[in-house]
């Protein structure tokens, strides 16, 4: 079982980085007293491989639990990897100004410079422990997000990209980040041999395809997915979802989806889905 600890300064963005092991499919748990890890260690355990990979925000907010750290170290059969992040004064400064939280070493109206000191000092040892240090001083949350999944992703794919076909007639989906209208396509519905058939068939797929504007229409939308998704990554998104969208979600949608999706799950990791190609066989499209 990969278990990782994240620990660090305050306002070095630990929370920030516990999400990006939780977009990795790792069990994410903020701010569990160091002696409980152990215990939580052989519950995952029992799960029999349900939970393989595990992140654990621990640091000074624990107070006086955070003293068992010393000792979950020391537990050979654990064997965490430690991510220590930590800042410049000045950025942890400001970034406590911006958010107008005190620092947990400050209570009570302290200077957040003082609890900053005491801060480092109290995580001298488990920074000479860490694995892996992450200055986080020139980081915006989504670089961090990035270095985060860059140094564990080991071959979970950082990026997915969702392909939907629906029906107008059933409302556009909610989660959609780009949604295209393909209704002035040649309608299949009319073509009576082609009718009860969907565009998960060759038959329909090819008569869609074989006039020229669902032939332009389609370089179009690929050359323009191309180019943004570099753009989406470099944001720090994890997904994008495309909806492709005809009147009842049956035919000339979900032939786009379907060559849409082919065209990219060679470099991508491609989730396809038809979302209303079973409903409404019994009403007429326009």
């Amino acid at each position: 079982m990969k278990f990782v600890i994240i620990t660090g300064m305050s306002g070095a963005g630990k929370t920030l980085a516990l999400r990006s092991f939780e977009d990795m499919g790792y069990f994410c748990i903020d701010n569990l007293p160091p002696k409980l890890i152990p215990k939580f260690a052989e519950i995952c355990k029992e799960t029999d491989g349900e939970i393989e990979k595990v992140a654990i925000v621990v640091d000074i907010r624990g107070g006086k639990f955070f003293s068992g750290i010393s000792k979950v170290l020391e537990d050979t059969k654990l064997n965490p990897t430690i991510v220590y992040l930590e800042a410049t004064d000045d950025v942890l400064i400001r970034r406590f100004k911006e958010t107008r939280r005190t620092h947990p070493l400050a209570p009570g109206g302290g200077r957040p410079i003082e609890g900053i000191a005491k801060e480092r000092e109290q995580l001298a040892l488990l920074r000479e422990a860490a694995n892996h240090i992450v200055d986080t001083s020139e980081f915006t949350g989504h670089q961090l997000s990035k270095a985060i999944k860059e140094k564990f992703q080991k071959g979970y794919p950082s990026f997915t990209v969702n392909v939907m076909s629906f029906g107008f007639r059933y409302g556009i989906p909610h989660d959609a980040d780009l949604v295209f209208d393909v209704r002035f396509l040649p309608n299949p519905h009319y073509i009576q041999d082609l009718q009860p058939k969907t565009g998960d068939d060759k038959e329909v797929q090819q008569y869609v395809m074989k006039h020229k504007v669902a032939q332009d229409f389609l370089k179009k939308l690929e050359d323009m997915v191309n180019f943004l998704l570099p753009l989406y990554k470099d944001e720090g998104k994890a997904q994008v979802m495309i909806a492709i969208g005809c009147t009842g979600g049956k035919h000339r949608s979900v032939t786009l989806a379907n060559i849409l999706a082919e065209k990219f799950e060679e470099n991508e990791n491609v989730n396809l889905l038809h979302r209303d190609v079973t409903k409404g066989r019994e009403k007429v499209e326009r």
